[in-house]
């Protein structure tokens, strides 16, 4: 099984910008979508974004819509998250994870069988 590890997060100020990576080793990652999910204190784990295996497709939480961008490199084994415009509801773990299937762009936690350690993005209001 993939193992995944996020890295870039941080404390930013409003309208900020910050640049997540999703490092990926041990198992497949080319052949899977691959999603950015967070978790804000006292909230269940939301998804942000999803890139299928080739990455010509995406997929966007409407809350992140026109902010965020989400890629990966196969050669490189990495996806990112270039987030813009930061702001206070963007506070929480960011978690990276690879799907179930090969097809298709879930949004459910459960279409997602490897997860990454989380790292901290902290937006100033």
């Amino acid at each position: 099984q993939v193992q995944l590890v996020e890295s870039g997060g941080g404390l930013v100020q409003a309208g900020g910008s910050l640049r997540l990576s999703c490092a990926a080793s041990g198992g497949t990652f080319s052949n899977r979508p691959m999603a950015w999910f967070r978790q804000a204190p006292g909230k269940e784990r939301e998804f942000v974004a999803a890139i299928s295996w080739s990455g010509s497709t995406t997929n966007y939480a409407d809350s992140v819509k026109g902010r965020f961008t989400i890629s990966r490199d196969n050669a490189k084994n990495t996806m990112y998250l270039q987030m813009n415009s930061l702001n206070g509801e963007d506070t929480a773990v960011y978690y990276c994870a690879t799907a179930r299937t090969r097809w298709g762009l879930p949004r459910g936690r459960d279409e997602y069988v490897s997860w990454g350690q989380g790292t901290q993005v902290t937006g100033a209001s």
